[in-house]
């Protein structure tokens, strides 16, 4: 028998063998060859507030952070991000030995999981999930053991015995993010305390995403697991600058936990990025003190823009769910008599002139996710304009 040559073998390894080009990648080049309007993939088409980005600018003439910042992070952004967690949830912590800043929350993601879980180790997430998600937990080692949202009354919901069925001996971690991408669900103050109540008894470490903090609408309230009793000690939680400012591009995220749970992040991520982003650190903590009156603002136009593209989608013939929190659209393609989302999407710029994401990309379970289909609202409001009106014509005759 030929022994198998260095040519011969996959370059990738089996852990990420499963994980090509994104779905990402390939609807943004669809939309750049049709001139199609791009509501795949989330960034604003427009840059945050202007006080920020000069914040940045100063950083950078003034020589603040050109070379490399500090490990954990300048003490600045620390200091703000502590300040924030009390002031918006009053939730204390040290910002030398309880804050770390990261390259981005997928950074902050990717850390906590190689840095808490052991191979074999099962991680539980809600699915459908942010695609980094799947990758983190196979780069660690991990199992990943989906929890799935179904649809009812409008919405996507948390069923909480199907999670509690989910734990088992092997399992290490639960990955939690509220507000939910893609869905727009935002977990409600008692799903969240039965979720707390799980991981104390059956003592799990939890990993919260909680990037649309400030992005939560209508009667929906942001409620950080970690202010639940006895779940302090037992979380990392996760945020950005990206999503709350509208600079994507600076990659600002960080981490808050107790001490011991912080450094073991940092020991994974010294050797990820070591450290990035130096003048937006500073920056990012001017941002995280400017009045509650910007964060109203910031919410308040992305309700607007949420409201405009929902009425749009749903005159179009899609079945439109709630979106609580985030800055996306989860729709139902079933009432347009589709029923593959990846199809659809696909055909869709041709079709319609507008790029979505197929949710089945979100899913372990792919048939769970074939029907629907994601659409990001952080755009200019004539943009959305424009590609409600495309897509009405493209579907009602």
């Amino acid at each position: 028998m030929a022994r198998m040559t260095s040519a011969d073998r996959p370059l990738l390894n089996r852990r990420l063998a499963e994980f090509g080009t994104t779905v990402f990648a390939e609807m943004s080049a669809l939309a750049l060859r049709t001139g199609a309007v791009n509501l795949g993939q989330g960034f604003p088409d427009t840059d945050g507030p202007e006080e920020v980005r000069e914040a940045a600018v100063r950083a950078l003439r003034d020589g603040r952070g050109n070379q490399y910042p500090p490990g954990p992070g300048i003490p600045e952004l620390r200091t703000a991000v502590a300040a924030h967690q009390e002031r918006r949830y009053g939730l204390s912590f040290d910002p030398d030995t309880e804050v770390l800043v990261t390259a981005g929350a997928t950074e902050a993601i990717a850390a906590s999981l190689l840095a808490l879980v052991e191979p074999g180790d099962e991680v539980i997430a809600l699915e459908p999930y942010y695609d980094s998600y799947a990758a983190g937990i196979a780069m660690a080692g991990g199992t990943r053991v989906p929890v799935t949202l179904r649809p009812a009354g409008g919405r996507f919901r948390l069923d909480l015995d199907e999670l509690r069925d989910a734990v088992t001996d092997r399992t290490r971690l639960l990955l939690i993010n509220t507000p939910h991408n893609p869905t727009g669900t935002v977990l409600t103050r008692e799903e969240l305390a039965s979720i707390a109540e799980l991981a104390v008894e059956r003592d799990l470490l939890v990993v919260t995403d909680e990037v649309y903090e400030h992005l939560v609408f209508d009667d929906a309230e942001h409620v950080p697991p970690a202010s639940f009793p006895g779940m302090r000690d037992r979380t990392v939680t996760i945020s950005s600058a990206g999503k709350t400012f509208s600079f994507t591009g600076w990659k600002v995220g960080w981490v808050t936990g107790a001490p011991a749970l912080v450094a073991a992040v940092r020991s994974a991520k010294q050797y990820l990025t070591y450290v990035a982003s130096g003048p937006f650190q500073y920056a990012a903590a001017e941002a995280l003190a400017l009045p509650d009156s910007y964060f109203e603002a910031f919410r308040a136009d992305m309700l607007a823009k949420r409201d405009v593209l929902a009425a749009g989608l749903a005159d179009a013939g899609f079945e439109v769910f709630r979106t609580a929190g985030t800055y996306f659209v989860t729709t139902d393609i079933r009432p347009l008599g589709e029923s593959d989302g990846f199809a659809f999407c696909r055909a869709l710029p041709e079709r319609a002139g507008v790029v979505a994401i197929p949710n089945a990309v979100f899913y372990d379970h792919r048939e769970a996710g074939a029907p629907y289909v994601r659409f990001a609202f952080c755009k200019r409001t004539e943009v959305l304009t424009d590609a409600a009106e495309r897509l009405r014509r493209a579907f009602t005759h």
